[in-house]
C-alpha cells in the first residue's frame, strides 16, 4: 500500500472514505503538517495503492499497515474509520489514539425492533451496489452528491470530491463493489466496550451519509470518548470546514500526551 509521508512530529495516520484515496485529505495535511508527522494512506484498490495486492478488508489492511507505521493517533473518515477502529481494537499498542471522523462503528440500521436506529437503510446499500452493476460513474456521482448534501458549502464540496476521486485514476469497479460490501457487512459495535485506547468522534451535524446521532451513541459505548461535532458540515468536513477539523485534532492530540517508546 501507497504511505505518503510529511511534515514532523507526533505520528498521525490518515485513512481515506469509500472510492477516494489519501489526496483528498490535502486541505489537512496543509494545516498539520507544521505539527505532526502524516502518514497518509492510499487503502488497496485507491490510488497509488492501485495494483496492491492486500484485500480491502479490515484485518488484511490493518495488518499490512500496523508493522510499517510508528506507534499514532489513527484518523479514519468514514470507511476508513472502520480500518481505524479495527485497528485500535486489535492493536492498541500500534493505535495512540482513535479520530472517527464522519465514520460509525456500524453503517447500516437495525432492522424493526433493534436499537442502532440512525444508520442508513440496508435498501439504501443495495441500491447503491446494483448502481455499480448498471453505471458505476453515476452511481459514484450519487454518493458524492450524498456526502456533500447539508453542508453549507455544497457545491464547492462537490467539486472537489469529483475532481479528487479521478485525480489518481478512476478506481475500479470491482473495488468500489468490495468497499460498499465492507460498509454494508462491517459491525464493530460489540467491541467498543473494549476499546482501550481514547478516542474522538468528530461528526457533521448535517451528514447524511454518518448520522451524528449514530457517533453520539458510539461514543456513548466506549470507554474514555469524547463527541464533537461541526456544527455547518456535511460528510466531509476536513474539506469545508479544515480550521475546526484541524483544532479539535489538536486538542485531542494534546490531550493524549506522547505515545509510550
Amino acid at each position: 500500500m501507497h504511505v505518503e509521508v510529511s511534515g514532523r512530529g507526533p505520528a498521525v495516520v490518515l485513512l481515506h472514505g469509500w472510492a477516494m484515496h489519501g489526496g483528498v485529505f490535502a486541505p489537512l495535511v496543509e494545516r498539520l503538517a507544521g505539527e505532526f508527522t502524516l502518514h497518509v494512506v492510499d487503502l488497496p484498490g485507491h490510488g497509488h495503492s492501485a495494483a496492491s495486492a492486500v484485500p480491502l478488508a479490515l484485518e488484511a489492511v490493518v495488518a499490512a499497515l500496523a508493522p510499517r507505521l510508528p506507534p499514532a493517533l489513527w484518523l479514519g473518515w468514514s470507511l476508513g474509520g472502520l480500518v481505524a477502529l479495527h485497528a485500535a481494537l486489535s492493536r492498541p499498542a500500534a493505535v495512540h489514539g482513535l479520530a472517527m471522523l464522519c465514520a460509525s462503528p456500524c453503517f447500516v440500521r437495525d432492522a424493526a425492533g433493534g436499537d442502532w436506529r440512525h444508520g442508513m437503510s440496508a435498501e439504501i446499500f443495495a441500491d447503491f451496489a446494483d448502481g455499480l452493476r448498471r453505471d458505476w460513474r453515476g452511481t459514484l456521482e450519487r454518493f458524492i452528491a450524498l456526502e456533500a448534501f447539508g453542508s453549507d458549502h455544497a457545491r464547492e464540496e462537490v467539486r472537489t470530491l469529483r475532481d479528487a476521486v479521478f485525480a489518481r485514476g478512476a478506481p475500479a469497479a470491482g473495488v468500489m463493489a468490495d468497499g460498499l460490501a465492507l460498509l454494508q457487512a462491517a459491525d464493530l459495535r460489540a467491541a467498543l466496550p473494549a476499546l482501550q485506547v481514547p478516542s474522538l468522534w468528530l461528526a457533521g451535524r448535517r451528514d447524511r451519509v454518518v448520522d451524528p446521532r449514530a457517533m453520539r451513541e458510539a461514543a456513548a459505548r466506549a470507554p474514555r470518548a469524547r463527541f464533537e461535532q461541526v456544527e455547518h458540515a456535511g460528510h466531509a468536513p476536513f474539506l469545508t470546514h479544515a480550521d475546526e477539523v484541524a483544532d479539535a485534532l489538536r486538542r485531542f492530540a494534546a490531550a493524549l500526551g506522547e505515545p509510550s517508546p
